[in-house]
């Protein structure tokens, strides 16, 4: 059911058959026996290919609504040459059933699970410590306790209206959920207006809008000049100050635990910006050190000065030198809002104290606090803070550790320290060029040698081949190049971000998954490059609501994890997190991609496999899928058609 503001479309089709090989014949005037026993094989041997040929697996059934994402583009490349699927990568081969047989399927999972998030599930986390809401947490369900259905949309869902009108409605449908227009109804962050919700960019601390609000900030920051890309949104609501950001190049991630404030992460993905559960409380935020020019918090209630200051340390490891920490709401500015806050002018003077100590020990220096807001900028490098540390013995540096490491890994109390420098003016770690530039410059941590066996000239043919690759992926989904089609994409195996970098002219953005068994460490150089991402581990869920991915790239997940956790559970899970119509694009070893088929036309999915770019030789080949639009049944339909 698309959305009134969308073309009508259909998301696949089964690509064309090739048209078998091509053969010189030898002159008989001058074969001997020898040539013409020659010729004889040859012929043989392409009337077998041309009889058991096969470019693409046959897609079994068909749908309406999923006719045109490959439109008319045949499977082969130019060189028109068909392989042998039967004779050398078959089902039985990969330990699965026939091509022929029956999948395994996979049921609807009952209503209650539409909106369902296996790591940070309610009734789950009622196990774990309230200290520091570390309950709220990722804590993922045992393998016993799995769902092996398909978690359905709500009754009524239409496709997500197109960027930038996404920013501002949404359908109510989509998220039926009322609690915020009420509860938030005075600082404007939500209305409820018949079949949709409007977002008209209000907040707590920014009543003229989120827009008015970013250009206080830029009276006092630059964020014009390209220094500022990437920005980090801490307890963000329904994400407003994200939503804003977008139009001025700067790309944020926005986070928020899921809590009494029903679906506001939900509700950011639905607008088309990026976001995450989240919460800082026990375990480091899942990024890289050095990862964001800009922090935020616009009365998030993060007890910021409690725990020794444990999560503005946090915030510490994952802002760039030379990046801003932005706090509005209390207590800045309490001597003007201590009434309304409903708190006492020594209770919140006692909070700013501990929080100005709190960022003096971090070495940061406070740049402005002008009205609501207060900016605090990091050090460019640690020279001077180390020769501070040995006068007050305040906060001390961390020991050897990695501070890249967030998957999972415990908060310390110490500082990270920064990269050496060797004088006073040089920026720790590298100096970025700006935005955007930025996107294909070296990033520091290859042109210093820290990813281990990338060098500039490997990121410079990475960046290349990710153009053709995209390049090809437009000829074989016609959709991928319609602007609007996608807006919120999901990379499972980011590497180094070319997929994402090939796709910047779009108005669409990327989450960039560097699952943490991959072999290198790469998300700190797709944050260098002016993108953002997240560590993952694809044998557990994604933090994320169902629905939240138009478009899915797997570049060899499927081989990664191989022996590591069930294919079903995976792609289960990418069912989940796939919006009704959306896209998937594989590609892996053969045998690899035949087991996957399988399995997703058990998930009702419409697929169709691909040759690689490069031609049919290769044994990497594509599959492009496409997940059919369905829902839950009508409320008045009774519990006989909900399957549990």
């Amino acid at each position: 059911m698309a959305s009134p503001n969308l073309p009508s479309y259909h998301p696949t089709s089964k690509t064309s058959k090739a048209t078998g090989y091509t053969a010189s014949f030898f002159s008989w005037r001058s074969t001997n026996v020898y040539a013409l026993v020659v010729f004889l094989c040859i012929v043989s041997y392409l009337l077998g290919s041309w009889q058991h040929g096969l470019t693409t697996i046959p897609i079994s059934g068909t749908a309406t609504t999923a006719n045109n994402i490959l439109g008319s583009t045949p499977c082969t490349t130019t060189n028109n040459t068909n392989l042998d699927f039967d004779a050398h990568h078959n089902l039985n081969d990969a330990g699965a059933s026939s091509l022929s047989g029956t999948p395994k399927t996979y049921p609807p999972c009952n209503v209650k699970y539409s909106e369902y998030t296996p790591c940070q599930d309610a009734n789950r986390s009622l196990r774990f410590s309230r200290d520091r809401l570390i309950y709220r947490e990722r804590h993922c369900p045992e393998k016993t306790e799995l769902l092996k259905c398909r978690v359905p949309a709500p009754y009524g869902y239409k496709n997500p209206f197109s960027w930038p009108v996404s920013r501002d409605l949404s359908w109510y449908a989509n998220v039926p959920h009322k609690e915020l227009t009420v509860e938030k109804a005075v600082q404007n962050w939500i209305r409820y207006e018949g079949d949709k919700f409007r977002f008209p960019g209000g907040g707590t601390m920014f009543p003229n809008g989120a827009d008015a609000y970013i250009d206080d900030i830029g009276k006092l920051i630059n964020l014009n000049d390209g220094s500022i890309r990437t920005a980090i949104d801490t307890g963000c609501g329904v994400a407003s100050w994200g939503a804003y950001l977008l139009s001025r190049n700067i790309l944020p991630i926005s986070f928020a635990p899921r809590d009494t404030h029903e679906a506001q992460v939900q509700f950011a993905l639905e607008r088309g910006v990026p976001a995450l559960i989240g919460i800082i409380a026990s375990k480091r935020l899942p990024y890289p050190s050095r990862s964001f020019d800009m922090a935020h918090c616009s009365r998030c209630l993060i007890p910021w000065g409690q725990y020794g200051g444990l999560y503005l340390i946090e915030v510490d490891r994952v802002l760039r030198p030379g990046g801003y920490w932005i706090l509005s709401g209390p207590p800045i500015n309490w001597q003007r809002h201590w009434k309304g806050w409903e708190r006492t002018k020594e209770d919140l003077n006692a909070e700013q104290t501990t929080i100005e100590n709190v960022v003096k020990s971090l070495c940061w220096e406070k740049v402005i606090q002008k009205d609501d807001i207060a900016i605090w900028q990091k050090p460019t490098n640690h020279l001077n803070c180390k020769v501070s540390r040995k006068i007050t013995k305040n906060l001390p540096f961390c020991p050897a550790q990695d501070p890249d490491k967030a998957w999972y890994t415990e908060m310390e109390s110490c500082l990270t320290p920064l990269p050496e420098v060797s004088n006073n003016q040089e920026v720790a770690g590298g100096e970025l060029a700006k935005w955007p530039e930025r996107l294909y410059a070296i990033p520091p941590r290859i042109s210093r040698g820290t990813v281990q066996g990338v060098t500039a000239e490997i990121f410079q043919q990475d960046a290349e081949l990710w153009k053709k690759r995209v390049a090809y992926y437009k000829d074989i989904n016609n959709q991928l190049g319609q602007a609007g089609r996608y807006r919120n994409v999901l990379d499972m195996n980011a590497h180094l971000g070319g997929f994402a970098a090939a796709l910047i002219d779009y108005p669409l953005w990327v989450m960039n998954a560097v699952p943490v068994e991959a072999k290198l460490n790469t998300l700190g150089v797709i944050y260098e490059r002016g993108l953002i991402g997240t560590y993952q581990n694809w044998c557990e869920a994604m933090s994320t609501y169902p629905r939240t991915y138009d478009l899915i790239h797997a570049d060899s997940v499927f081989s990664l994890y191989k022996d590591r956790c069930e294919m079903e559970d995976i792609l289960l899970e990418m069912d989940r997190i796939l919006r009704p119509e959306g896209t998937v694009i594989f590609r892996d070893d053969v045998d690899i991609v035949i087991k996957i088929k399988n399995t997703i036309d058990g998930l009702d999915w419409v697929s169709s496999i691909v040759d690689h770019e490069d031609g049919p030789h290769q044994r990497e080949k594509l599959l492009v899928a496409v997940k059919k639009y369905w829902t839950a049944p009508a409320p008045d339909q009774g519990e006989s058609e909900k399957t549990s």
